[in-house]
């Protein structure tokens, strides 16, 4: 994933000069990208001669660009094709990590690729694969039951239409396999929608790309592993673009930033971790002119923390988003 948002013609790193000015590169240090993408964030990173940066991308279509960076930093960039739930498989040696960023968009380059398939306006067989996947969006649509594809659209999406359109699916996908137009046409059907500033596939395609690349269990064990690996003072800063992200991102960071309490009638927890300091507690979102230059960035959010001690006990945090994490095991069986 490339946190990035685009306009219909020029790739933007959204939030660029707000995520560098926070992680401070001036001072030097190997910073890793976790969403190398088109590499937005590392070039920008590499400027400064002290930094070092560590990028990964389960797209390995990216190497292109990724290679042109090796290239011109042959001694301080590095490309790996992980996906960064993976990033504690990194030989951190001779490095001083200083920070983590995840970017948790798709690149202008991906978005046009038809061969992946992630906008509805193509019309090649149904796809969404980031790389490193295990299914497609084709197996999804074509094997999946009513009700689990019902719970995959309303869930990783936010469509109030879930049933109707899971139920014309199943109808239409017993004349032939269904593919991308075909699925478009019956969310057209279903939502019938006119003059809306967004698609009316929007929302049911979101949620099958997130149900595909397992965009939400990738989040939540890969905010722990790079926790994990990251020292004392390091950050960790992450840009959202839909409100189920930025939930996960912001209980991460609030949860175990401050003492818990086990009821409000009762006192803190004396022996309670603080793992993060927050400079700020409110997410920092894109200027005016960024969206006008931008507009698709409207939607943008970023939070960062500071690692202030290296204990940590996570059960809390699976648990919390736990549904979630067992919707997308339904994967497992395709």
């Amino acid at each position: 994933m490339n946190a990035t948002i685009n306009s219909e013609k020029n790739h933007f790193p959204v939030l660029l000069d707000e995520l560098i000015s926070i992680i401070s590169p001036l001072y030097g240090g190997t910073f890793i990208d976790c969403t190398f993408g088109q590499g937005g964030y590392s070039k920008e990173i590499l400027k400064y001669s002290k930094n070092k940066v560590i990028a990964l991308d389960r797209d390995i279509d990216v190497l292109k660009d990724a290679n042109l960076l090796k290239n011109k930093y042959e001694n301080r960039f590095q490309f790996k094709n992980l996906k960064f739930s993976n990033i504690n498989k990194i030989d951190l040696k001779n490095h001083k990590l200083k920070g983590i960023i995840f970017d948790l968009g798709y690149s202008l380059k991906q978005i046009q690729d038809k061969k992946k398939g992630i906008s509805f306006k193509s019309s090649a067989r149904l796809n969404m694969k980031m790389g490193l996947n295990n299914f497609s969006a084709y197996e999804v649509i074509n094997k999946m039951s009513e009700d689990e594809l019902s719970k995959i659209f309303k869930y990783f999406g936010d469509e109030s239409k879930n049933k109707l359109i899971s139920r014309y699916i199943i109808e239409k996908r017993k004349l032939k396999d269904l593919n991308t137009q075909d699925l478009v046409n019956i969310i057209n059907r279903v939502k019938n929608y006119k003059n809306k500033k967004t698609h009316n596939a929007t929302k049911a395609f979101q949620a099958l790309r997130i149900f595909v690349n397992q965009e939400i269990s990738e989040l939540i064990y890969g905010l722990i592993e790079g926790f994990k690996i990251l020292p004392i003072g390091g950050i960790i800063a992450v840009v959202t673009f839909h409100s189920l992200e930025d939930k996960i991102v912001k209980f991460f960071f609030k949860n175990y930033s401050e003492i818990q309490k086990s009821s409000r009638y009762f006192p803190d927890i004396k022996d309670g971790k603080i793992l993060f300091k927050l400079d700020k507690k409110k997410p920092i979102v894109p200027s005016r002119l960024e969206i006008r230059t931008n507009p698709p960035s409207r939607s943008a959010k970023l939070r960062y923390a500071i690692k202030i001690d290296n204990s940590f006990d996570f059960k809390e945090f699976n648990k919390k988003f736990n549904f979630f994490l067992e919707l997308e095991n339904l994967g497992k069986k395709l």
